[in-house]
C-alpha cells in the first residue's frame, strides 16, 4: 500500500471541513416546532393560531421560504408572504420568540 504523506492528510482534512461546512449551507437546520400541519395551529375556521403564527415565524428564523411555509403549514402563498412581513416588522431573527407548548 503506497504512503500518503502528512500534505495530502492534510490537504484531504481541508477538503472535509469545506464540504461538512457547505453542506451546513445547503441543509436548512432542522425545526424545533415538530409537524407545521399540528391541528394546534389553526383555529376552527383556518386561521393560524398564536401557536400557528409562532410556528410560522420559526420556520422563517430556519430560513425556510415562503412557499416552502406555505406548503408546510397547509396555507397560502399569499398568507405566508403576509406573516414573512409580520416577521420582518417583529425583529426577523431577533425578535422575541413565544412558547409554543
Amino acid at each position: 500500500m503506497p504512503q500518503i504523506s502528512a500534505e495530502a492528510l492534510t490537504l484531504i482534512d481541508s477538503i472535509a471541513r469545506d464540504f461538512d461546512r457547505l453542506r451546513g449551507l445547503l441543509q436548512p437546520p432542522e425545526l424545533d416546532v415538530g409537524d407545521p400541519k399540528d391541528p394546534r395551529n389553526k383555529t376552527a375556521d383556518g386561521k393560524l393560531s398564536e401557536r400557528g403564527v409562532e410556528v410560522c415565524y420559526r420556520m422563517y428564523d430556519a430560513g425556510r421560504t415562503r412557499y416552502a411555509v406555505a406548503d408546510g403549514m397547509g396555507i397560502s402563498y399569499g398568507a405566508a408572504t403576509h406573516r414573512f412581513g409580520a416577521w420582518q416588522k417583529a425583529g426577523g431573527q431577533a425578535r422575541t420568540r413565544v412558547s409554543i407548548d
